[in-house]
């Protein structure tokens, strides 16, 4: 705990924070791995910018009137104040050292910001194996490389836990008997591989990677230098590339049931897709949507059976086959139609809705790291049956390697080989 940051409640905030000159504000929870990741940039950030701006934290969940008035409604939030007036950006969830560090100097003269951040210490870090992303196949690599003690750093520019820590539920992961909600599982994971020893670096900017020396600079001040790295950065969902698409993510269209459903309460919702991520997350849209009418390019559901005998079932949710969005339409400021054609017979129809899901296949997370890499026609990485690319000491696993099956228990797999191929060569 840092002298430079000042515990507050709701009875002491006004005093603390709004007659200060200028102040930021962390409202956080305990069992909150977001807050756990922001405070290991919260405090660092306190003994630079401490002299100038009042560096404060309230716990939210004893302080729920204050945060109430404030419309804080997660953990964590964080706020910006001069002279008792919020300003900048409001920041939640994986809120990066970046994002911080820009708000916080704009509420500074350029002068003295620029004086500040000259003070900041660039940090070299060696370690026997980095892995990058916090997935199943990253979390399970770090417990493997941990427990043969070998150091071990686990890095993601989000937090934890990959696609599956926004999966609703997840009903066939060896060992559960019932389904696990699939945060649950990746915050066990996460702590595993913590207890094992593994370091983490969540919600950071990956500045510069040199896969050929292994070296990777996050937040602009730490390079890692590794003996062996794991690329286990995952997939993400797929654009359409359709008009209105861009216009209108986050605006009506999204990407994630388990995130948004929620906000479609008795409404109209599309969903884009016929395989399993499209069905499944339809059936937990349809636990609040009023209707789902599912748009998919082929004549019948690629979904799992048991997943398709449920959605023809339920009453909530229609079929479009053979047809495939050819523009998400404004209604006053969000989506509020999808045109789609009919592809036998090439009619066109508009379907009224109050929000659209798409779920049209993933990508690999390879931004900034795919150089020297050698790839399949999909974007891919290649690797071998120990997951080593074609570069030396660089392996791949889980959903952004090459392969015919993308599970939760390939990921695990693929890390599980990565750990054991790499432990035995560092012997």
């Amino acid at each position: 705990m840092t002298e430079k940051i000042t515990y507050v409640n709701g009875e002491t905030f006004d005093s603390e924070v709004l007659k200060s000159a200028l102040a930021v504000v962390d409202f956080y929870s305990t069992e909150c791995p977001p807050c756990e990741a922001l405070a290991a940039k919260f405090e660092p950030l306190s003994e630079l910018y401490g002299g100038d701006i009042k560096f404060v934290k309230v716990f939210r969940q004893e302080n729920r009137a204050l945060a109430e008035s404030l419309s804080v409604k997660s953990s964590p939030t964080v706020l910006f104040f001069v002279n008792g007036r919020e300003t900048g950006t409001r920041l939640t969830g994986g809120v990066k050292r970046s994002e911080l560090i820009q708000n916080l100097d704009a509420m500074l003269n350029p002068k003295r910001a620029a004086e500040i951040k000259s003070k900041i210490i660039p940090i070299e870090t060696k370690t026997d194996v980095l892995i990058l992303g916090a997935g199943p196949a990253g979390l399970t690599a770090a417990i493997y490389t941990a427990q043969a003690k070998l150091n071990t750093i686990i890095i993601d520019r989000a937090l934890s836990g990959g696609q599956v820590a926004t999966t609703h539920q997840v009903s066939n992961f060896p060992g559960f008997t019932q389904p696990v909600a699939g945060y649950e599982l990746m915050h066990r994971m996460n702590e595993q591989a913590k207890i094992a020893g593994a370091q983490t670096r969540y919600a950071v900017d990956l500045t510069r990677v040199d896969l050929k020396t292994k070296t990777v600079t996050i937040d602009g001040f730490e390079t890692i230098t590794a003996k062996k790295i794991i690329i286990a950065t995952g997939s993400s969902p797929r654009e359409l590339g359709v008009k209105g698409e861009k216009e209108f993510k986050g605006r009506g269209i999204s990407y994630c049931a388990t995130c948004d459903a929620k906000y479609f309460q008795d409404k109209d919702v599309v969903v884009i897709g016929g395989g399993n991520s499209a069905v499944e997350e339809s059936l937990f849209i349809s636990k609040f949507a009023r209707k789902i009418t599912i748009v998919h390019q082929f004549d019948k559901l690629q979904a799992n059976k048991t997943a398709q005998s449920k959605a023809f079932a339920d009453p909530k949710i229609s079929f479009m086959f053979s047809h495939e969005p050819r523009e998400f339409m404004r209604v006053g400021d969000t989506v509020g139609k999808v045109l789609v054609e009919d592809l036998k017979t090439h009619k066109t129809a508009v379907i009224a809705c109050d929000g659209v899901f798409i779920f049209a296949g993933m990508k690999p997370n390879l931004e900034d790291l795919s150089e020297g890499l050698e790839l399949d026609n999909w974007g891919y990485i290649k690797t071998g049956e120990d997951m080593l690319t074609n570069l030396p000491d660089v392996y791949a696993a889980g959903d952004v390697a090459s392969k015919t099956c993308r599970q939760i228990t390939t990921a695990v797999s693929d890390g599980t080989i990565a750990a054991v191929t790499i432990s035995k060569a560092l012997e």
